[in-house]
């Protein structure tokens, strides 16, 4: 009886082991959640394995633990919805002081965070008269700009996208940014990445 509650008091510390790696500080709401799962199920599964007689182990040493169902994407795939007249895109060359140009973006897997890949033809949108930026960077405190700040801070980093001895850091070039009714940028909001 002894090796028995031995054996499911180091079930039960494996499973809380597995519960709280599941749920690092970088975790989103939805990888908990994830996490959560999985320990509850790993609990199931020590429990179920305490109670039956011992048999040898038949998975692969170098099978993942928690491998993806089948087909499914590991990582952050998709980004959260924005509100209306809101869009991810990634800047390029040709960027004015009155025009923003610009290439729409489509989501992909990131190990930390969704990722926004550049795609289709180069597009243009102009600027209203009292559009801004904020600016954000894992190197610096968020930074409120205008739009001839902005204007510069962009073309800073298509000029050399690692700088950091600019106006201010350059992060990895997605910004999400607001649209009016009648088409033109009012805002622009620069995505830090690590």
């Amino acid at each position: 009886m002894p090796a028995s509650r031995r054996l499911l008091a180091t079930a039960l510390v494996a499973a809380a082991a597995f519960g709280l790696a599941a749920c690092g500080p970088d975790n989103s709401p939805d990888q908990a959640a994830k996490g959560a799962s999985t320990a509850a199920a790993t609990t199931a599964t020590t429990a179920a394995a305490t109670t039956a007689p011992a048999a040898p182990a038949t998975a692969s040493p170098t099978a993942p633990a928690t491998a993806p169902a089948s087909g499914e994407p590991e990582g952050f795939c998709t980004h959260q919805p924005l509100p209306a007249g809101q869009k991810w895109i990634y800047p390029v060359k040709g960027t004015s002081a009155t025009t923003l140009t610009y290439r729409d973006t489509k989501d992909a897997c990131g190990v930390n965070d969704v990722v926004f890949e550049p795609v289709g033809a180069d597009k243009t949108a102009a600027f209203t008269a009292t559009a801004k930026g904020h600016l954000s960077s894992v190197m610096a405190a968020p930074k409120d700009v205008d739009l001839a700040g902005l204007v510069k801070h962009i073309n800073e980093c298509l000029t050399s996208p690692h700088n950091d001895k600019g106006s201010y850091p350059c992060s990895a070039g997605d910004y999400k940014v607001a649209i009016d009714a009648s088409g033109k940028v009012t805002e622009l909001w620069e995505r830090a990445h690590s």
